[in-house]
């Protein structure tokens, strides 16, 4: 049993970029293992693959993340995305989470989002057009990364793309882990609301052709399927994990296909590599965010160890992803690996909701680019890599590109 002094802080010190830390690493032997977060409180970091899928889908695990014993996620009071009291969490549990998912699983479809594929990869072309018109290097993040999953959600939306600036910062805000003082993120948090309401309100009064116009059509309808402020919520929530999490996985994939350019030269050679060669980025991700948070509302027991009820746990799925039970050659990237039945977005009745249209701008993003710039290289050792410190998301502050 360690010590309180032993006790390692989380999420982990990582000096390379793309290597998992070494407390990572070895964690993934020890299944159930005790953490120290930003807040001083102490949780439970689950690793191992099996654990991490059945903890997904386990009503056991709930997100009472705010219970009066439960650990304290981040350095702020206000919970960022982790609070309970936010319109996202609200949505997030029970009979309104299935109510919910159930209403967005009509409108947000697989369908719907393949029909966007090449408006994606118009705005692909357009902006890699814009990069090969300026210098060299470049920053890939700020030149296609950023820029393109924001496009795309803010189209879905029908909110405008110049307020992007404002945007990152509002999803930062909810993706705080320390880099923010409360006084910011309570200011965050009043504009964002304050943008979303009054753009939801916009969509009722005159809707348009996009996704929360669709959705405003049902606020307090009859059968009661959505209310005004979950339509906001749904609104803030869309944006957030549609331009933060997947602009970092962007730059995050990447950094892996170039940091061993065989990679990427052989998806230039073979292009229908490229759906494979996504799920193994999202699988082989060496860039660990925070994990998913859960309370535990009773006794239960987890590789033969007791956890009691009131523990605070965290899953890894990078972690898992990397878990050699599970997958074989588990820390090497494997192209054509399948299957690959890796948890990135997640299992169970909280799999991520946007994960096609995640799935559907990777996939453009890698196609267009190996066609259009089959020799684009890192502008600098991987090792100079820098990771974005502070937010729940792991990501890279930028990546320097030459071709």
């Amino acid at each position: 049993m360690t010590t309180a002094e032993e006790v390692p802080t989380y999420p982990f010190t990582q000096e390379d970029a793309l290597r998992h830390p070494p407390e990572l690493v070895e964690r993934r032997g020890c299944p159930v293992s005790r953490v120290r977060l930003v807040s001083g409180d102490e949780a439970l970091l689950l690793t191992g693959y099996d654990d991490v899928k059945a903890m997904l889908a386990d009503p056991r695990f709930t997100r009472r993340l705010t219970a009066p014993d439960a650990a304290r996620l981040t350095a702020s009071d206000s919970g960022g995305l982790f609070n309970e009291d936010s319109p996202i969490a609200q949505m997030m549990e029970g009979d309104g989470h299935l109510r919910w998912r159930r209403m967005m699983g009509r409108t947000f479809t697989a369908r719907r989002v393949n029909a966007m594929r090449p408006r994606i990869e118009e705005i692909a072309h357009r902006l890699i057009d814009d990069m090969l018109a300026g210098e060299r290097p470049t920053d890939l993040n700020a030149a296609l990364g950023f820029p393109l999953p924001v496009f795309v959600i803010c189209e879905l939306l029908g909110v405008p793309a110049e307020e992007r600036v404002r945007f990152a910062h509002w999803s930062d805000a909810m993706l705080n882990l320390n880099r923010y003082t409360e006084e910011e993120l309570y200011t965050a948090a009043v504009e964002f609301h304050q943008f979303m309401a009054a753009h939801v309100r916009s969509k009722r009064a005159h809707p348009g052709d996009d996704l929360l116009s669709e959705l405003a059509a049902v606020v307090d309808s009859e059968d009661g399927r959505l209310s005004e402020a979950e339509l906001i919520g749904t609104g803030q929530g869309l944006l957030v994990a549609g331009h933060e999490t997947t602009a970092s996985m962007i730059g995050k994939m990447m950094a892996v296909l170039l940091a061993d350019r065989r990679h990427y030269a052989r998806l230039v050679e073979d292009p229908t590599l490229v759906p494979s060669a996504v799920e193994e980025s999202l699988r082989a991700d060496p860039n660990p965010g925070f994990g998913i948070p859960r309370y535990i509302s009773e006794d239960i027991e987890v590789s033969g160890q007791k956890i009691p009820a009131g523990s605070t746990v965290i899953n890894s799925m990078a972690a898992a992803n990397r878990d050699a039970r599970a997958f074989a050659d588990a820390d090497e990237v494997v192209l054509d690996r399948k299957p690959n039945p890796h948890l990135a977005f997640g299992a169970g009745l909280h799999a991520c909701l946007g994960q096609a249209l995640a799935r559907v701008e990777l996939q453009s993003v890698l196609t267009v680019l190996t066609d259009r710039v089959p020799t684009l290289e890192l502008a600098v050792p991987p090792s100079e890599l820098r990771r974005k410190e502070g937010l729940i998301v792991g990501g890279l502050q930028e990546l320097p590109v030459t071709w």
